[in-house]
């Protein structure tokens, strides 16, 4: 069992491992330290196998710099604040 966070060098193992699983139809397996936007594109590979595009590959390695370079979490970040935003809006709107 591992314990904290994964290494920038084991996420990236990771990342290689659940790409060649993908690539191969295959899910992946969980605990990977992989966030979301990462795993949903490993996911798309894996649906579209065996036409797998270059495209898919781009997206996947994209995503998981996004993740590295810490893109992803800003932008949920943001997209979390400007929901709870809007419904602290909505609640002082109401009557």
């Amino acid at each position: 069992m591992r314990h904290g966070r994964p290494s920038r060098e084991q996420l990236k193992l990771n990342f290689e491992s659940m790409l060649e699983q993908a690539l191969e139809g295959r899910g992946g397996r969980s605990e990977t330290g992989l966030d979301q936007e990462t795993r949903s594109a490993l996911s798309a590979i894996a649906r579209a196998y065996p036409d797998v595009t270059d495209e898919h590959v781009e997206a996947a390695r994209q995503a998981f710099s996004g993740q590295l370079d810490g893109s992803n979490a800003a932008r949920r970040r943001a997209e979390l604040d400007r929901k709870l935003a809007e419904r602290a809006a909505q609640l002082k709107r109401a009557p």
